[in-house]
């Protein structure tokens, strides 16, 4: 392949800013694609990449900053104008249509409304687009059937056939078996090969050392840097990616741990995760870290009977616990507080205390079966004071409340239940610094007044400040828990990329 500098680029990112309410999420980002180059794309979670990559296809437009093809300014307004420019993109998760065959998935955006179709003509082309790849299906039969590896070749059959000349892969391979990764990266080869530029998005650096030309790291919505992949080494790869200060992050403070509160082994749900090992105490504070695809929520929704477990044991304050249904994780003391506040946490258009009072709403009943107004009016005004919730009243629908407002009612609503192990999913996402230091104090205190916490969180810094012990995991398995005193972002994020030799035992 001839050298990137003897190019001109196909696509050009120029100066791209985006910004969603108070979240900064690309900040005067630059990127050159060129033809006949497979280019990586690396970052923590929230580091930009995902909005990079939906503002290329026409799903977000940018605050400011420019897009040029082969030179040219554009304006992608919708994923059909991308695909006119020659700009696809394939998921983890390809968007196919099952009851069609699979060259009618191919042709899906050709056909006209009204029109004949030529049904040879069409398997034909589908055929030879297919051996364009080295690829035998058959082109007749209905999708439904295919596998993953499959549905996805479908994709880049669709977008060769839209004459693609940028192929945007995000997470492709997270689902897919060795063998199946290895066919994905002849694909990707191929492509290249033929002048495609392809931009590989994935958080499985081994693939990208194996299959990327250059290597383009992202940290906080900024590119930190651009490289030829030979000047790129695992190590310079992860202190890119968390080369920041957090000594301005509210830390928690030290308390000391007691009673084991909750001791899991062997916990596995099949095709999601398994062997999962580690203890709560009162007291203390045990984060969850991981990339996007590592399972920490559904250890979470295990642990809280949403989804659970099929293997392994929970044992509760020295007990065996058979948990089914979130009835049992809260007769036992389990709160969880999910990562979706707006369409699972919260019921929007009810006020504050009918949110904090509805996990318990039998205890707010009278005997004719009607809500005790002044109970319930009475519970909600001690969480407004106690976790500082701004609201003129208490009857103020939750709709109406800030980001940060609204997470403090959803924490209100599982504390009502007075429980020993709170789970917390995410409990900053989407609310602002200030909002933000503020939950991290009420889990200080939650913490030190006995409650043993988990912290499921996607912000290393936060993971950082507010965990006593860190457990990482990387798509279902357990790569290791670190102590406070031993734990560094780049240890962390090291064992979250599988790169660490030797996973760590309980600390």
């Amino acid at each position: 392949m001839a050298t990137v500098e003897s190019k001109t680029p196909i696509l050009q990112m120029r100066h791209i800013s985006k910004r969603f309410d108070t979240t900064q999420a690309l900040d005067d980002v630059s990127l050159d694609l060129y033809p006949g180059e497979i280019h990586a794309l690396m970052g923590e979670n929230g580091a930009g990449k995902s909005t990079l990559i939906k503002i290329m296809t026409g799903v977000y437009h940018p605050d400011e900053g420019d897009i040029l093809l082969d030179g040219k300014p554009i304006r992608v307004g919708n994923s059909v104008e991308a695909q006119a420019y020659g700009i696809a993109a394939i998921y983890q998760e390809p968007m196919i249509f099952p009851d069609l065959n699979v060259a009618e998935n191919i042709f899906i955006t050709h056909r006209v409304r009204g029109a004949v179709v030529n049904w040879n003509k069409m398997f034909r082309e589908a055929e030879d687009i297919l051996a364009q790849l080295g690829v035998k299906l058959d082109v007749r039969v209905p999708s439904r059937g295919l596998t993953l590896a499959a549905r996805q070749t479908v994709e880049i059959a669709k977008a060769i056939s839209l004459k693609v000349r940028v192929l945007i892969m995000d997470e492709p391979t997270s689902s897919l078996s060795a063998h199946e990764v290895t066919q994905l990266f002849s694909l990707a080869r191929r492509l290249r090969d033929q002048g495609v530029s392809v931009l590989f998005i994935s958080h499985r650096m081994e693939e990208v050392f194996e299959v990327a030309d250059r290597v383009t790291i992202f940290r906080d919505g900024k590119r930190i840097s651009t490289k030829p992949r030979a000047e790129v080494t695992p190590e310079g790869a992860i202190r890119d990616m968390v080369g920041r200060k957090i000594e301005e992050f509210f830390a928690k403070s030290q308390t000391q741990r007691s009673d084991l509160l909750i001791s899991v082994r062997g916990l596995g749900k099949e095709n999601v995760f398994s062997d999962i090992n580690f203890e709560v105490y009162r007291g203390e504070v045990l984060g969850f870290a991981g990339l996007v695809g590592s399972r920490r929520t559904d250890v979470g929704l295990a642990l809280f009977g949403i989804e659970p477990a099929d293997s392994g044991e929970i044992v509760y304050q020295g007990k065996l616990a058979r948990i089914r249904s979130p009835e049992q994780a809260l007769q036992l003391g389990i709160a969880y507080a999910t990562e979706d506040r707006l369409r699972v946490g919260l019921t929007m258009p009810m006020s504050i205390a009918t949110n904090i009072t509805l996990p318990m709403l039998r205890k707010y009943l009278s005997a004719l079966g009607l809500v005790k107004r002044s109970a319930e009016e009475a519970t909600a005004e001690q969480f407004r004071q106690r976790l500082s919730i701004r609201t003129p009243s208490v009857y103020t629908p939750v709709s109406q409340l800030s980001g940060g407002n609204q997470q403090k009612v959803m924490l209100s609503k599982w504390l009502n239940t007075r429980p020993q192990v709170l789970i917390l999913d995410e409990p900053t996402r989407g609310i602002d610094v200030g909002a933000k230091a503020e939950v991290h104090h009420i889990i200080n205190d939650l913490a030190a007044q006995g409650l043993g916490i988990i912290l499921i969180s996607s912000d290393m810094p936060e993971i950082m400040a507010m965990s006593d012990r860190i457990l990482v995991m990387r798509e279902g398995k357990q790569m290791g828990i670190f102590s406070r005193a031993e734990a560094s972002q780049e240890k962390v994020l090291t064992a979250a990329m599988g790169q660490s030799s030797e996973p760590k035992g309980r600390a």
